[in-house]
């Protein structure tokens, strides 16, 4: 009988134990894979990279197209984008100019 609960009280101490165990590994590999882990994080930093060069583009092409039509506005109206802008509505240009459409994506 002795023997049957020094068995018992070695059992009930390793399952403690790997318990115990299972938990810290639980919370490493949650640290490490998780939605807030490690991983993510570096998904988050590549993600960040990437879409803070999509605001630069961005900004890029809102000043650009903002410069545009600024000169278009009726206080100071730049004839050659005037003229650009009519040609391109009215589809009409000279037989002796050479024209050159540019598209962008």
């Amino acid at each position: 009988m002795v023997s049957r609960s020094r068995l018992k009280s070695v059992l009930t101490g390793l399952a403690l134990y790997t318990m115990a165990a299972m938990i810290v590994g639980y919370f490493g590999v949650n640290a490490y894979t998780g939605k807030y882990g490690l991983n993510a994080r570096q998904e988050l930093d590549q993600e960040i990279i990437a879409l803070t060069s999509e605001l630069a583009r961005l900004k890029k092409e809102r000043a650009e197209g903002e410069q545009r039509v600024s000169l278009l506005r009726p206080s100071g109206i730049d004839p050659d984008m005037l003229d650009e802008r009519v040609r391109y509505q009215l589809d009409y240009a000279n037989p002796r100019e050479l024209i050159r459409v540019i598209r962008s994506k």
